[in-house]
């Protein structure tokens, strides 16, 4: 008899986690520089529990190299002219 489909367990983590341990928390906090070394480790100060950063906005090329411009704007054009054949 197989398990159904809702009972399995799935491999990793399934989302962000928004419990952090002991260490991190400290980690964190030392970051922040609210932190002191002697400090209790029993009740922490409460930390955000953000882990996934933030995405880069894409730079454009804005000057690519002197001798790739040709052969840039050849490679651009060259999948236009593919894309909309010429009707008989």
């Amino acid at each position: 008899m197989s398990i159904h489909s809702s009972l399995k367990v799935s491999s990793g983590s399934s989302g962000q986690r928004n419990v952090w341990t002991r260490t991190e928390r400290i980690a964190a906090l030392k970051k922040q520089g609210r932190w002191n070394d002697g400090d209790k480790v029993t009740g922490l100060r409460k930390v955000r529990t953000r882990f996934k950063a933030k995405a880069k906005p894409k730079k454009a090329d804005a000057a690519p190299a002197a001798g790739a411009a040709p052969a840039a704007k050849a490679a651009a054009a060259a999948p236009a002219a593919k894309a909309a054949p010429a009707k008989k």
